[in-house]
């Protein structure tokens, strides 16, 4: 089974579809396309196990992706699946464009503004629809940083560092 490194978090199993054993997937990044590239889909089995599930067929079904396992066609096989998040292997995604992130390796992440102010580390993202939203912590404060290019303007993979230039009031919030 592959380590949690390998693995790239997509999304989550929001329903079951029909009763052929096809799911209903929100992708995080809100396209198939990480889906469609995967050969096989690992899910965190109750034990902490990686299971991985191979994939038989993708569509695309307005903001959400219907997935449908190989060697399970019933509801009740994919049942026990809804509500589990879904990763897939790194070296089987298509290559991310200039600008581009995994969520994964964006959280423990530093953020800097422009100034030189250490605000803290990225602990959690969401997707408002339009634009992600960094939740940062540190210095007992929370602060939340659109994912938008006037304000992101630097990412240092190596260092694990993002440089903002907040917007006037964004870390007044």
């Amino acid at each position: 089974m592959p380590s949690c490194e390998e693995l790239i978090l997509l999304g989550r199993i929001t329903s079951t579809h029909g009763v052929r054993g096809q799911v209903k997937m929100l992708p995080y990044s809100g396209e198939s396309d990480g889906v469609r590239a995967a050969g096989a889909l690992y899910l965190e089995d109750p034990a902490g196990q990686w299971v991985g599930y191979a994939v038989a067929a993708v569509s695309g079904q307005g903001k959400k992706t219907l997935v449908r396992f190989r060697q399970m066609d019933t509801i009740e096989q994919v049942q026990p699946l809804v509500g589990r998040e879904v990763y897939a292997l790194r070296a089987e995604l298509p290559p991310l464009g200039e600008d581009e992130y995994y969520w994964q390796d964006l959280l423990g992440m530093r953020v800097v503004t422009d100034r030189g102010e250490l605000l803290g580390t990225i602990t959690d993202i969401f997707s408002t629809g339009s634009n992600d939203v960094y939740t940062v912590q540190g210095g007992g404060r929370e602060y939340l940083i659109p994912a938008i290019t006037d304000v992101v303007v630097g990412v240092d993979m190596e260092h694990r560092v993002m440089t903002i230039s907040p917007l006037e009031g964004l870390l007044d919030l």
